[in-house]
């Protein structure tokens, strides 16, 4: 059983990393078309909501990459049930996910992420 336990923790650790900001080299292919899908979602319901939803969006795909990396290495480390996610890992996850949150609002001040319908006006 533990090396299914360790297989599963990979497996998680792996979907984790691919979302953390840790992979900035894969944040422009994973995290930020999934913010920008979640945004162009939101903005056929109410345009104006475009840029808070891709941060949102980005946020919680950050947010979630780094949960998943913690428990993923957690669950195929530890030789017994793993400890509860803490307040203080959460706290730090989310810190660093406003960082990046940061560069993204950035990205869409300088208009290069806007809603898709604006790429194609002439």
């Amino acid at each position: 059983m533990r090396w299914k336990r360790r297989v599963w923790g990979g497996i998680i650790s792996l979907i984790g990393f691919m979302l953390s900001p840790l992979s900035w080299w894969n944040d422009l292919f994973v995290n930020v078309p999934l913010a920008v899908a979640f945004g162009w979602l939101v903005s056929l319901f109410y345009k104006p909501a475009f840029e808070a939803a891709v941060l949102v969006g980005y946020w919680l795909t950050n947010v979630a990459g780094l949960v998943l990396l913690h428990k993923g290495a957690q669950t195929a480390v530890a030789s017994s049930e793993a400890p509860p996610y803490s307040k203080q890992g959460l706290l730090k996850d989310v810190l660093i996910s406003l960082a990046y949150t940061g560069v993204i609002l950035l990205l869409l001040k300088i208009r290069i992420v806007q809603p898709v319908s604006d790429y194609f006006k002439s």
